[in-house]
């Protein structure tokens, strides 16, 4: 009797009702009825929503997909996997051996040049007094504004290789060179042009949101930093402003980042040509360009975009390291 009694002591409870529905679609449900909750603000959201999907991720897959096949734009793309990856790393010389290597060189003197440049004057900007800080604001941001045409004349002119360019001119009569220079038909010069050009134009967007970081810094932190042995304006940048605008420091980054990879266009507007001479201004939108456009090779040409949204994911993810907040890395 007793060993009936334990028995029944010690048997398990009878298993209620399974959850029949998964994981995945009990999320699904939720977040449907925070979506309709919420529906108005997501109508809101809806033409931005539209146009980054059919201009951002659409592209983006397309080129994804396009990258494993072999494409001229007429007859349809068949799939080679990753052959048009291995051609790139293992027999376009032109790549290896010009595109890499300035894209590299560029990115790696204009980036954070053009970054530097850009928080050392809008914090110079800053200290100035209001009534004139505008002025000196719309005079650094005006380059940005001007089309590629625009400051192609304006360089061009500068740079040009016979007498009348101004750069020629003032070094003839002042005897400094004895005859004029091809500045941007000789190899020796063409790159460093390019980059005076883009130092020159990099006060954009990323310029002014350092601007208006440094003006939502609180001036209570500066009073406190004071009292607790901050001796001089270096260590007040290092120590408080810095950290106080680091979501403008990382926007400005990307921003700078996006500028540098697409500037390769700087080449061809001040050339006139696709591929620069001996292949010293070619960067690597030159180098799509020229599959893209020229040789009708799209296959190839997406294989080398995708290398290049690499290239700008790992240089994205390096800046928000530096200036993410710890939460959201």
């Amino acid at each position: 009797m007793e060993s009936a009694q334990h028995t029944e002591l010690v048997k398990p409870p009878a298993a209620g009702p399974k959850k029949t529905s998964p994981l995945y679609t009990r999320r699904v449900k939720t977040f449907m009825r925070e979506v309709w909750r919420d529906r108005m603000s997501y109508l809101f959201l809806a033409p931005f929503m539209l146009c980054f999907a059919f201009f951002i991720i659409i592209p983006v897959f397309i080129a994804a997909l396009l990258s494993v096949t072999n494409f001229n734009g007429i007859e349809f793309p068949r799939f080679v996997g990753f052959s048009q990856f291995i051609y790139m790393l293992t027999q376009d010389v032109v790549f290896m051996k010009y595109t890499l290597p300035n894209t590299l060189k560029f990115a790696i003197i204009v980036g954070p040049g053009g970054y530097l440049l850009a928080f050392v004057f809008a914090w110079l900007i800053h200290q100035l007094p209001k009534s004139i800080r505008d002025y000196f604001t719309l005079a650094l941001y005006a380059p940005a504004m001007v089309g590629g045409v625009a400051l192609s004349v304006v360089w061009a002119a500068t740079f040009s290789g016979d007498q009348v360019g101004y750069l020629n001119n003032l070094l003839l009569r002042f005897g400094m060179i004895e005859s004029p220079q091809l500045w941007l038909q000789d190899p020796k010069y063409l790159m460093i042009v390019m980059i005076i050009v883009t130092l020159w134009t990099s006060m954009g967007v990323g310029f002014l949101a350092m601007l208006g970081g440094l003006q939502t810094v609180n001036t209570e932190l500066y009073e406190a930093g004071r009292i607790d042995g901050i001796k001089n304006s270096l260590q007040e940048v290092y120590y408080i402003t810095i950290p106080s605008m680091k979501p403008q420091m990382l926007f400005s980054a990307v921003m700078a980042i996006v500028g540098t990879l697409k500037a390769g266009a700087i080449s061809t507007q001040l050339t006139g040509v696709t591929i620069t001479p001996n292949y010293t201004g070619h960067l690597i939108t030159n180098h799509i360009d020229d599959y893209a456009f020229i040789r009708y090779e799209w296959g190839y040409a997406s294989a080398l975009s995708v290398v290049l949204l690499l290239l700008s994911y790992v240089l994205w993810r390096i800046c928000f390291v530096l200036f993410g907040s710890k939460g959201e890395q």
